[in-house]
């Protein structure tokens, strides 16, 4: 992910300084792909040869030089969720390192508790269903990830955490009627933490701008990300990062929270439901 916004970034700031890739490999006496695969994110770019690029395109500001000098060398790290290459498509190991980096992260589901949020057997449930194919050594390994991406909102750098869901997702009956309240029960105590924003969108709100399925907004912490938007479906997932898209998913959001029920009264209804499922 690191690696996908250096090389975002890097291109921006090329075209802003009104140079053509082949006017900065002629400069830099690089080999005529170079540039084109960074910017591609087919290979990695060294710290010494950001702050050559940086320098070409006129950046002076230390901060900026820095900031992106410090992304390339962490890109090249191995963030914990790539040991389980084997059983999360690329799509999904992607989303996670989002998460890392993102400094606010705006859920709106439409059938589901959020995966930040679940409970470990509501996650068994929910992942033994959407791939009742996979072995148990699979589905327990995709537990275990959804559960470990949780410890991101106990961390000192947590990210700012707002969730909206659907009041049907609340009332989806899930594993049994014990998980289910024991997910309820724990999604109301969620707005304890002082980085998590649970609001519940009841069905008394009409119709709303997401009522084709649920997504992901993400921000960054640096002005100059865009940041992206996350689409999951049952095969495969969208990442999009086009400023037109984050416009729309970001209304969106906006506009659903606005409908949504308050903190307080989603926390009383969370709490209404729990004591009705048991």
């Amino acid at each position: 992910m690191r690696r996908r916004r250096l090389a975002a970034e890097l291109r921006r700031i090329r075209t802003d300084a009104g140079m053509s890739i082949t006017e900065v490999v002629a400069q830099l006496g690089w080999q005529g792909s170079k540039l084109s695969r960074i910017e591609n994110r087919q290979i990695g770019i060294s710290t010494a040869d950001v702050r050559k690029l940086l320098d070409l395109y006129g950046v002076n500001d230390p901060r900026q030089v820095d900031r992106l000098a410090e992304m390339a060398r962490r890109a090249k790290e191995r963030g914990w969720w790539e040991s389980y290459a084997a059983t999360l498509p690329t799509e999904t190991r992607t989303m996670i390192g989002i998460e890392t980096e993102a400094s606010l992260i705006c859920t709106y589901e439409q059938a589901l508790i959020p995966g930040l949020l679940q409970t470990p057997d509501y996650a068994n449930a929910v992942i033994s269903a959407a791939r009742p194919t996979d072995s148990r050594e699979v589905i327990n390994e995709r537990v275990e990830v959804r559960l470990a991406r949780q410890a991101l909102l106990e961390e000192n750098t947590a990210p700012q955490l707002w969730v909206v869901i659907n009041e049907g997702a609340a009332r989806q009956m899930v594993g049994s009627r014990e998980i289910m309240a024991s997910q309820l029960r724990s999604l109301a105590e969620a707005h304890n933490k002082r980085n998590v924003v649970v609001q519940i969108l009841p069905f008394t709100a009409g119709e709303h701008p997401a009522m084709v399925g649920s997504f992901s907004v993400f921000t960054f912490p640096a002005e100059e990300d865009a940041g992206a938007v996350y689409i999951e479906t049952m095969n495969s997932a969208l990442i999009l990062e086009q400023p037109h898209d984050l416009q729309t998913y970001g209304d969106a959001f906006n506009r659903i929270r606005a409908a949504a029920l308050s903190p307080r009264d989603s926390r009383d209804l969370l709490s209404s439901l729990t004591a009705d499922t048991l």
